[in-house]
């Protein structure tokens, strides 16, 4: 299923220095200066967390699969539980974004979202080279995290105006995708699966030069934006090469 959720454990993560005085006090747009060295240190703030982000999801994953979680919801009370689940934490994470408990509700959000990636990965390992295909998954979303974070980071031209489009293309792919849990239409998996990896490499791009040109100054908000942008750029290419070069044989 198409994850769309856009716009905007432990909390422990190993920062040395003045790093984690920065953690301790988010950026509002009130304290932000347009200076490089402001904007570096939420560049870099964003990273960190995202990096740390990302254990909570391997671990929310691991776990759904062990309990066989992952095989209780049908798709459509999947849907449900999934988008309430995430926009309610989403919610949270937003309302305590200028404390250190955003970092905790972010935590918390990433765990969530492994566990209902969880579904995707049991089907992809159901597969004779399931592994190997979410190798290649992660792969490809790295690569395409190191050239569209490289671009915004270069590039004088602005991105941001593709936003409000992005944002309307991604509103009908997701209703295109909830209505393909009743139509059941492989090629339709197919062509929203490529899609959403476009529109969300695109996203990626917006996300990263939005922090860059001064546009988001609070890391715990940038975190969200981009790790969702991650996020369903990974289910879209394992969907894809699920589809394409899956062998169950």
């Amino acid at each position: 299923m198409l994850s769309f959720l856009k716009n905007n454990v432990d909390s422990t993560i190993r920062i040395t220095g003045d790093s984690m005085s920065d953690f301790n006090q988010p950026l509002s747009r009130g304290d932000y200066a347009s200076t490089p060295s402001v904007k570096n240190r939420v560049l870099r703030n964003t990273y960190w967390l995202l990096a740390a982000s990302l254990i909570p999801t391997i671990l929310g994953a691991a776990l759904a699969l062990q309990l066989n979680l992952n095989t209780l919801l049908s798709p459509g009370i999947s849907t449900i539980v999934f988008l309430a689940g995430a926009f309610g934490l989403m919610f949270a994470v937003e309302r305590n974004k200028n404390s250190s408990a955003g970092i905790v509700w972010l935590m918390a959000f990433t765990f969530f979202m492994g566990i209902m990636l969880s579904r995707m990965l049991g089907f992809v390992l159901s597969m004779n080279n399931g592994a190997q295909l979410i190798m290649m998954a992660f792969g490809g979303t790295a690569a395409i995290f190191a050239a569209m974070a490289t671009v915004a980071t270069t590039s004088k031209r602005d991105f941001t105006g593709m936003q409000k489009t992005l944002f309307i293309g991604a509103v009908v792919l997701i209703l295109a995708a909830i209505a393909n849990i009743f139509l059941q239409i492989p090629a339709l998996v197919l062509t929203i699966s490529v899609l959403a990896m476009i529109i969300f490499s695109a996203f990626m791009l917006v996300d990263i030069q939005r922090i860059v040109n001064g546009g988001e100054t609070n890391y715990i908000s940038a975190t969200m934006a981009i790790y969702l942008d991650i996020y369903n750029v990974f289910t879209s290419l394992l969907s894809i090469l699920g589809i394409t070069g899956g062998n169950s044989d």
